[in-house]
């Protein structure tokens, strides 16, 4: 498998190289340079296939030949031992959540980083320098990286966090894991926290002295996993006679939509997608006006997705050619208020009886508007199934929802056992020299 660079197409390096590198020097992301299409015949049958076979499949046809096929097979076997499973909201009804909050974080993270944390301890050598793993996270991306990496030889995570902007549980699953695994709470914003990661990375001295990769979204081999749980989820559809789909997308930092994206790119029929925003809305703008404008993030209910320059969304208009109209037929995009959020996630429980966290709640929104949109326009269909994906679990979200939706949140074992736990983490302000200085004094 050959990686570019957005930036550089000229710029080609191997799946190893892209893995432990995470982002090139120019300060682009990893691309494949060849896109391989599915056979129309696995698509046709698709509904014959597990999860494990289909990221099997998938993922094989991407890395061609990274890695030997018996030893991906026991990558996969070991990193997505969880499934997905597609909910529908009522009987006979054509809207349906996926669920991804199945995995030990209880985030749809963990497809990424559970696979991302055996490819690179499957490359690294006995005796080699020790990797250092950078992460900023808004909220889920740190617990499942932790989770995944935790124990694994050789290894060094430390997980940027922004003080006061995680939930409780989510900084629990941050800062009690000991070992390997290092918690830093920032003074500032994810955006602050994701800008120190990228400054690391960019640091010729950083790097003559340590050996850097990120687990953030921009590592490639944390994109590609989560192609898997959307061509599982169209092979849950088709298992009921459906076969035409749009997903609607909790977005924050654009990873999950663009891993969605190329599993579209590599044939997966798709007829629409929906990038749902919480008010950092800079794709919305975008596909509204043309003017890529980033702001700084604002605080919201939905935490993950507090993101005001999202980095996989070069990744989406490099799939596309930097054609915005070609973007525009595939992607809508809507944004929602925290109000709205709360509300949503009220009529969810009260119409339907299920508890949603407020990211997926915004999903939900988003399909309603998208569905009013084609009503409107005439153009509503009758034979769409609409799915809406659940990225989190509700319990790491207790403060947000009213009492008698908290009451009715079963708590899983794995989180109860957290609060048991001593939590431990550096905190530091927002500048490079401190983190140059953290980095540096280990």
């Amino acid at each position: 498998m050959k990686l570019y660079s957005t930036n550089n197409k000229d710029l080609n390096v191997d799946f190893t190289t892209a893995v432990f590198n995470s982002m090139p020097l120019d300060k682009g992301l990893y691309m494949p340079v060849h896109i391989p299409e599915l056979d129309q015949e696995f698509i046709n049958n698709i509904d014959k296939f597990t999860l494990s076979q289909i990221a099997y499949k998938v993922s094989s046809l991407l890395l061609r030949d990274a890695i030997p096929l018996e030893d991906l097979q026991q990558i996969i076997d070991d990193a997505i031992n969880f499934d997905a499973p597609l909910v529908p909201l009522q009987e006979g009804g054509d809207t349906c959540v996926l669920e991804l909050f199945h995995g030990p974080s209880l985030a749809f993270k963990d497809f990424g980083a559970r696979f991302m944390s055996r490819i690179m301890a499957y490359f690294l050598k006995d005796n080699e320098k020790m990797l250092d793993v950078l992460v900023a996270t808004s909220g889920d991306t740190g617990g499942a990286v932790a989770l995944g990496f935790l124990g694994v030889p050789n290894t060094r995570v430390t997980i940027l966090y922004p003080k006061g902007k995680v939930s409780e549980i989510q900084e629990l699953q941050l800062c009690t894991n000991g070992q390997n695994i290092h918690a830093i709470v920032v003074d500032g914003t994810f955006d602050d926290c994701q800008s120190l990661v990228k400054q690391a990375f960019a640091d010729d001295e950083l790097n003559g002295k340590l050996r850097l990769t990120s687990a953030n979204s921009i590592n490639i081999s944390r994109l590609i996993p989560q192609t898997f749980y959307y061509f599982n989820a169209y092979a849950k559809l088709k298992r009921q006679g459906k076969e035409e789909v749009v997903f609607s997308v909790p977005s924050g930092n654009f990873g999950n939509i663009a891993a969605g994206l190329l599993a579209y790119k590599m044939g997966l029929p798709v007829k629409q997608f929906i990038a749902a925003t919480n008010i950092n809305d800079t794709v919305p703008r975008f596909l509204d006006t043309g003017v890529y404008e980033t702001r700084p993030s604002v605080q919201t209910y939905a935490n993950a997705m507090d993101v005001g320059a999202p980095s996989n969304w070069v990744r989406i208009m490099d799939l596309f050619g930097n054609d915005q109209e070609a973007i525009k037929n595939i992607v809508k995009s809507y944004s929602f208020t925290d109000d709205e959020t709360l509300q949503a996630i009220k009529d969810l429980y009260e119409k339907f009886s299920y508890v949603a966290c407020p990211h997926t709640a915004i999903a939900w929104l988003a399909l309603q508007s998208y569905s009013k949109e084609a009503i409107a326009d005439g153009n509503e269909d009758s034979n769409e199934s609409k799915v809406f994906l659940s990225t989190a679990h509700a319990c790491k979200f207790p403060d947000i929802f009213p009492e008698e939706i908290k009451a009715s949140i079963q708590i899983p074992e794995q989180v109860n056992s957290l609060f048991s736990k001593e939590k431990k983490a550096t905190a530091m302000d927002s500048s490079f020299e401190s983190f140059k200085r953290y980095l540096t004094s280990y």
